[in-house]
């Protein structure tokens, strides 16, 4: 399910501090511009209800998950609203394998080569490059020569739809998009524009990438 949705956009919407008053409309709105996996971190507001009300209201296509999941016990509970990715700030084994036991794809965070294998080897689905900000493409370029290419690097944390080019370049397969896509108080039409200007930027990318491969 993950692996399908990214193959149609390889882009992840972090709603942090979304309401379940306004998740709908925003979930829409991004799903409208061409994404097709959107994630509501544990530490916004009723964060499980935000997750029934987009598992409900967006087509079987698009994955809904959780953001800042730090336990077990917080997976089930993700399984429990209809959630289908768990995403970490960190790399807990205990916690990825909760995930693939609840039959959920996990995206675990993990900062160093030894994390990312370590992720690997506990059934991580896909590598969270966290923070990018920190890390930066040259990471990347690095981590690309050891981690195998089926694997999927996303790097998360200040990337605007300026910053996808030099990632991609590096080796990034994928991004997490955060404030530069949602911050609280965003109408769902100001999310939408920011949603189309990174899958504008994306499909550029992919574009160049095509033309040079070719």
């Amino acid at each position: 399910m993950l692996k399908d949705a990214m193959k149609k956009c390889r882009l992840i919407a972090i709603l942090r501090g979304v309401r379940p008053d306004e998740v709908e409309a925003v979930g829409r709105a991004i799903y409208d511009a061409g994404f097709r996996v959107i994630e509501v971190p544990l530490n916004s507001p009723e964060p499980l209800e935000s997750i029934r009300i987009l598992r409900g209201a967006l087509p079987a296509d698009c994955v809904v998950g959780a953001g800042t999941v730090m336990s077990p016990a917080q997976v089930q509970q993700v399984a429990d609203a209809g959630g289908q990715l768990i995403v970490m700030p960190h790399s807990d084994p205990t916690v990825i394998r909760a995930a693939t036991d609840a039959g959920l794809a996990s995206a675990p965070g993990v900062a160093t080569v030894t994390e990312a294998f370590a992720a690997l080897a506990a059934g991580a689905d896909i590598l969270k490059m966290f923070p990018a900000e920190q890390l930066g493409p040259a990471v990347v370029k690095a981590w690309r020569a050891v981690v195998p290419s089926s694997v999927v690097l996303a790097p998360v944390g200040g990337i605007a739809p300026d910053s996808l080019k030099v990632f991609m370049q590096a080796g990034a397969t994928a991004f997490g998009l955060g404030s530069a896509l949602y911050k609280p108080g965003m109408s769902a039409q100001e999310v939408g524009a920011n949603a189309r200007a990174f899958i504008d930027a994306l499909r550029a990318c992919e574009a160049a990438q095509a033309a040079q491969a070719a």
